[in-house]
């Protein structure tokens, strides 16, 4: 049986795998843990929403958006539909309104590429430098993530 320690652990190592794409089957495998306890973990520390934050880049949104707002003006000019050209302006509107904000969240979604990119480094640095503890990663990753849910929520 693990202490509470080893479990925190083997939770931090599953995170990390987590984030960096690993199926949450073979992450259970790799730490010794059920799968309903790597469920748990992904579930109750919210790991789903980090790492699609951290996967999705606002150029890819952004073009997403401009591709939907395409669609739009294709549709409109295509059906000649009074109502479709009346609803066209307000979600134009709308669509813009989206891509402002996400001009303002770019910095977060730079933020947590650069974090997810010293985590790797971190988790290499961990192989030959004693200094580099799992306590320091658990440490750099709480404060990560709370700086990276602080302002998402701004």
């Amino acid at each position: 049986m693990s202490t509470k320690k080893e479990l925190e652990k083997k939770k931090e190592f599953a995170r990390i795998l987590y984030l960096q794409g690993d199926a949450q089957k073979s992450i259970a495998e790799k730490v010794g843990v059920s799968a309903v306890t790597m469920s748990k973990w992904v579930e109750l520390g919210n790991w789903a929403a980090t790492k699609a934050a951290a996967n999705i880049t606002r150029p890819e949104l952004v073009n997403k958006l401009l591709t939907a707002v395409n669609n739009l003006i294709e549709q409109a000019n295509t059906e000649k539909n009074p109502v479709v050209l009346a609803g066209l302006g307000d979600k134009l509107s709308k669509f813009a309104s989206v891509i402002e904000k996400l001009d303002k969240k770019a910095n977060i979604v730079d933020a947590i590429e650069v974090f997810m990119a010293f985590g790797k480094w971190i988790q290499y640095r961990q192989s030959f430098d004693s200094e580099v503890t799992p306590e320091l990663v658990k440490a750099i990753n709480k404060y990560q993530d709370l700086y990276i849910s602080e302002h998402l929520t701004k």
